[in-house]
């Protein structure tokens, strides 16, 4: 069974190209962009998890 972890982060529009691209250089992708409690977009990721 594959196990999954998952990681949320505001993205700041002028910027999100280089958070983006931060996340998935360390193996995250990218599910799903909504709109955070404050109104800014949050960006949902997820990871296989590692074995302990």
């Amino acid at each position: 069974m594959v196990l999954w972890e998952y990681m949320t982060t505001p993205l700041m529009v002028h910027n999100s190209t280089a958070i983006l691209n931060n996340w998935g250089s360390d193996g995250w992708e990218l599910v799903q962009v909504t709109q955070g409690p404050e109104g800014g977009p949050v960006a949902w990721f997820k990871r296989q998890k590692q074995a302990d």
